[in-house]
This record gives C-alpha cells, sequence and structure tokens, in this order.
C-alpha cells in the first residue's frame, strides 16, 4: 500500500468515555478515521504509525448532527470510526506519545 495514503487514514485518536470503557475491557483503540479508509488501510495504518499488531478492525460511519442557528437548519458532517483490536500484550499510549 501507498505509505502516503497510509499517513492521511488515521485522523485523531477518538478520547471518550466509551473509547476509554471499550480500550480496558477489550483491549481495543478508537480512531476517527477517513470516510473512504478500507479496513486493510486502517490495520496497516496503524501498525506502520505505532509499531503494534493489530488483530482485527470494526468500523462504523457516525451520522452528522442535525442544529439549527437562527432557525436555519444545518447537519454537521458525518465521519467513519475504526475499533482497532491490538494482538495480546500490545498497547498504544497516546499521553507519552507512542507505544509502551
Amino acid at each position: 500500500m501507498n505509505q502516503e495514503r497510509l499517513m492521511q487514514v488515521l485522523l485523531a485518536p477518538q478520547i471518550s468515555e466509551k473509547a476509554t470503557y471499550v480500550a480496558d475491557k477489550n483491549e481495543q483503540v478508537v480512531f476517527r478515521v477517513a470516510s473512504d479508509a478500507t479496513k486493510p488501510e486502517i490495520k496497516a495504518a496503524v501498525e506502520l504509525l505505532f509499531k503494534v499488531e493489530v488483530e482485527s478492525v470494526q468500523t462504523a460511519n457516525v451520522k452528522g448532527k442535525v442544529k439549527r442557528f437562527k432557525g436555519a437548519t444545518g447537519r454537521r458532517k458525518g465521519w467513519k470510526k475504526a475499533f482497532v483490536s491490538l494482538k495480546p500484550g500490545q498497547e498504544i499510549n497516546f499521553v507519552e506519545g507512542g507505544n509502551a
């Protein structure tokens, strides 16, 4: 796969209460990814950037919320998130800026 493309697949880690719970319980990490990213691309990007072994990837499309401003309705942009399962013993620590 093209290394430039892999650098653009992962947009940001998704840090929320649910993401923290999933990380603790299932050894998974949640990322916000490009809308057109595929599971093999996400797996390769995580392995390249964080030097960890990925077991599996699940993805979910998140629909944008409908918001109103001064009576006019609009819609926020939808996005895609990826639940990345790491192999046992693997870990990604975002506080230290890399793997631990």
